[in-house]
């Protein structure tokens, strides 16, 4: 067991699929019309070259040449790659892609629950690789699996503390993908978090260890760590007196208990960045540099995206974020949808008595306001019978004028035990920084499309308690279910237009 064990596991499937996929569908389809041929643009030196149906940067494309950079040769000084860059071998980027990610999200589950052991995160780190989604777009050269393994990347070294690699890489998954600059930020936000957090803590109990062995600790204090070893004392104390009396000056301000409210937690980050704050700078200062440049080229370019800026353009499509929650919650509907877990949100509301009930109203306010007036028809939307959204909207959104209100108070209780299963293991400005970056990233967008979800997801995932093996067998059967039928509906379901030449085929 281990990152060997999910690597070989995901290629068992990655490298069959993909030629099976490869085999029934050899060119071309969809967005790949516009990625592929614009990728063998690059292959051919054609660097210049650009599509302006492409939205997206050209990071993926580059990506795409990192493996064969040792096989090119130049002919009349100019650089080809053109017999590495048929199809399929562009669609292996991806593959590869997805067993780079399976190895991140075992060391990044195994970093953040340390206590699960090899055997579970090898486990739990296969279940996450079926997610439908990410598995799907494994056989063709979209963004989303780069996308996905380059935020992760970034975000393994950011819990690592190698913040300027963290950085580097935010400014590459930028360059796949604009609205990953938005998990950049989150990424920097909430390592800035844990960094203060953690180094707070330590100024506070070194000097409380070294004013206890001098005699001279207030009562008042208490360490807020008990794994914290206590140093020797000796003559080292002496020498590291004047940086302990700076360190004195910050914790004297009080206990850095950080679970006591959201209030009380902000006002304790703010106060241990005063204190940090040239440390945290120089820790720090890479994101600003990676966003700083993005923010710069946004105002160049006159838009976030790079072509077809008409149908991309940024609307309030509020429902939106609502449709994120429904979705990621049936994508864990063991977890979320079970008696279980009802009664706990139930319990937590009758708690809080009129709070709770206030918020729920609320909530039910914001829900209705939002799919009444910020729920957004786009024209792909309801043109392109290709896509399962499609189906969605016409025989669930809007099978009836009553249904997207009926809804609500689904959406409601989804986003309710998101929190409530986050925040018993985030904390509260965990929570705050991860709903504020999936709204910046969906909210914008009004094209209702699942990939978008696929990196939010994750992090739900994630950080979401692991629970019990019953649950994560059923969430396995329910991927693999939804993954063979979209696979064969795929594969072997094509239909055609009156309207168009061609073959269509059903995908996400």
């Amino acid at each position: 067991m281990g990152r060997l064990a999910v690597a070989l596991v995901v290629s068992l499937w990655v490298i069959p699929i993909s030629i099976m996929v490869n085999h029934v569908i050899p060119d071309p389809y969809m967005d790949e019309i516009f990625h592929i041929p614009q990728a063998q643009q690059f292959c051919n030196g054609n660097f210049r070259s650009w599509d302006p149906m492409i939205t997206t940067p050209p990071g993926l494309y580059y990506l795409s040449l990192v493996p064969f950079i040792s096989g090119l040769w130049r002919r009349n000084g100019t650089l080809s790659l053109s017999k590495f860059c048929s199809s399929a071998v562009l669609r292996s980027t991806n593959g590869v892609l997805a067993v780079l990610c399976s190895i991140l999200l075992y060391d990044i589950i195994l970093h953040l629950r340390p206590s699960i052991g090899e055997r579970g995160a090898t486990l739990y780190t296969i279940v996450l690789t079926l997610y439908p989604l990410h598995w799907f777009f494994t056989f063709l050269y979209y963004t989303d699996v780069a996308s996905l393994a380059v935020i992760l990347a970034m975000y393994l070294a950011c819990l690592k503390r190698h913040y300027w690699l963290s950085a580097l890489l935010g400014g590459l998954a930028i360059s796949i993908r604009q609205t990953n600059v938005i998990w950049m930020l989150f990424v920097a936000g909430t390592g800035a978090i844990d960094y203060l957090v953690g180094e707070y803590h330590k100024k506070f109990n070194d000097h409380i260890m070294i004013t206890k062995s001098e005699g001279l600790a207030d009562e008042n204090y208490r360490p807020v760590s008990a794994n914290l070893k206590r140093r020797k004392m000796g003559s080292s104390v002496r020498a590291t007196d004047i940086s302990i009396s700076k360190a004195s000056v910050c914790s004297s301000r009080g206990s850095s208990n950080f679970s006591s409210g959201m209030l009380k937690e902000i006002q304790e980050i703010f106060f241990a960045l005063w204190c940090l704050k040239w440390n945290f700078f120089v820790l720090f200062t890479p994101y600003l540099l990676i966003f700083s440049t993005f923010v710069s080229f946004v105002i160049w370019n006159g838009s976030i995206v790079l072509g077809a800026k008409e149908a991309h353009t940024v609307s309030p499509h509020f429902a939106q974020i609502f449709y994120f929650g429904l979705a990621s919650t049936a994508a864990m509907g063991p977890i979320h949808f079970n008696l279980h877990q009802a009664a706990a949100l139930f319990k937590s509301l009758r708690m809080s008595k009129l709070v709770g009930f206030f918020v729920v109203c609320m909530a039910l306010t914001a829900g209705l306001i939002s799919v009444h007036f910020f729920s957004i028809e786009h024209p792909y939307l309801l043109a392109d019978n290709r896509h399962y959204p499609f189906y969605i909207w016409r025989k669930v959104i809007k099978a009836h004028w009553l249904m997207k209100y009926l809804l609500v108070p689904l959406y409601v209780y989804s986003w309710s035990s998101i929190f409530h299963i986050l925040g018993k293991f985030q904390r509260k400005t965990w929570v705050l920084l991860f709903f504020l970056a999936c709204a910046a990233v969906l909210i914008p967008a009004p094209l209702i499309e699942f990939r978008y979800y696929t990196i939010p997801f994750f992090f739900i995932i994630l950080h979401s308690p692991v629970g019990k093996y019953k649950h994560w067998f059923l969430i396995a059967v329910l991927y693999l279910i939804v993954n063979f039928f979209t696979m064969a509906m795929f594969l072997y379901r094509p239909f055609h237009w009156d309207h168009e030449p061609g073959t269509q085929r059903f995908i996400w």
